[in-house]
């Protein structure tokens, strides 16, 4: 099998074109470990569809699929555009949260980078959880994958990885979430760390990134119709929320190398 990895913003997965196959869990899972296998955190699965000009499907390192990723679409535009699977530079892929629109910005005939239409992120009233006796309050974001935005005022004294794991598996997300810490920086900065779910920490998350700008919103730290610039772990994404929430979110997509494997 061969298969390509990349990254956006060092959200990394191993990207092969073509069908998935039976053993696609145990396949994810051995070849995302990092000292044993290539390591990332994931494989995505490009295909042709019938609804769109790609199909894309998400397995995280656990070998669960996922339902979007925003790094991984980014870099599912710039593979298909550089193998030459294709020469438009306004892509729709088919994911199981629905059709993605991307915009490859392309210079020299590289892309450089992606913009991608992510639909409308929905925020729900707070939610206040019971985590080991202690309360934890979240804003419970959909971007057509969910999320948990946490509000804090250090970043770096967060608890990522003592309430990550906690937060994904509460019985209030009986399908796992995903959790974010935020700190606002002002109201067109956000610094945002992720604790993914399936994948655990991550060096940057396009769905989080959407959901902690669209809370940020809904709390008036931010405001939509303006660019608002979430630095994570692995770089910087551009999110522009609509007044009707419709987000968009451009950002980076890198090769990393080639590999072959025995499956």
């Amino acid at each position: 099998m061969h298969f390509t990895k990349m990254h956006g913003l060092g959200n990394d997965y191993l990207y092969v074109y073509g069908e998935v196959p039976e053993n696609i869990a145990e396949l994810s899972i051995r070849l995302s470990e990092r000292h044993f296998g290539a390591g990332s955190d994931g494989m995505i699965y490009i295909s042709h569809s019938d609804i769109a000009d790609f199909k894309m499907r998400i397995f995280n390192a656990d070998g669960s699929e996922a339902m979007m990723c925003g790094n991984g679409i980014r870099c599912v535009g710039k593979y298909v555009y550089a193998k030459g699977y294709t020469d438009k530079e306004h892509l729709k892929i088919e994911t199981l949260s629905g059709i993605r629109t991307l915009d490859l910005q392309v210079s020299n005939g590289e892309v450089k980078s992606v913009s991608v239409d992510m639909g409308k992120a929905v925020a729900k009233e707070d939610l206040t959880l019971n985590v080991d006796g202690e309360e934890v309050t979240c804003t419970p974001v959909s971007v057509g994958n969910p999320h948990a935005v946490i509000f804090v005022e250090d970043i770096e004294t967060a608890p990522l990885t003592a309430l990550g794991p906690k937060i994904e598996h509460h019985p209030a997300f009986p399908d796992g979430v995903n959790v974010e810490f935020v700190q606002v920086i002002n109201k067109n900065e956000l610094r945002m760390r992720v604790w993914e779910r399936g994948s655990g920490v991550t060096m940057a998350c396009g769905t989080g990134a959407c959901a902690s700008t669209m809370a940020a919103v809904q709390k008036m730290f931010c405001k939509c119709s303006e660019a608002v610039s979430v630095h994570l772990d692995g770089g910087t994404l551009k999110i522009h929320i609509s007044s009707d929430n419709t987000v968009t979110m451009t950002g980076p997509a890198e090769f990393v190398y080639e590999g072959e494997t025995l499956i």
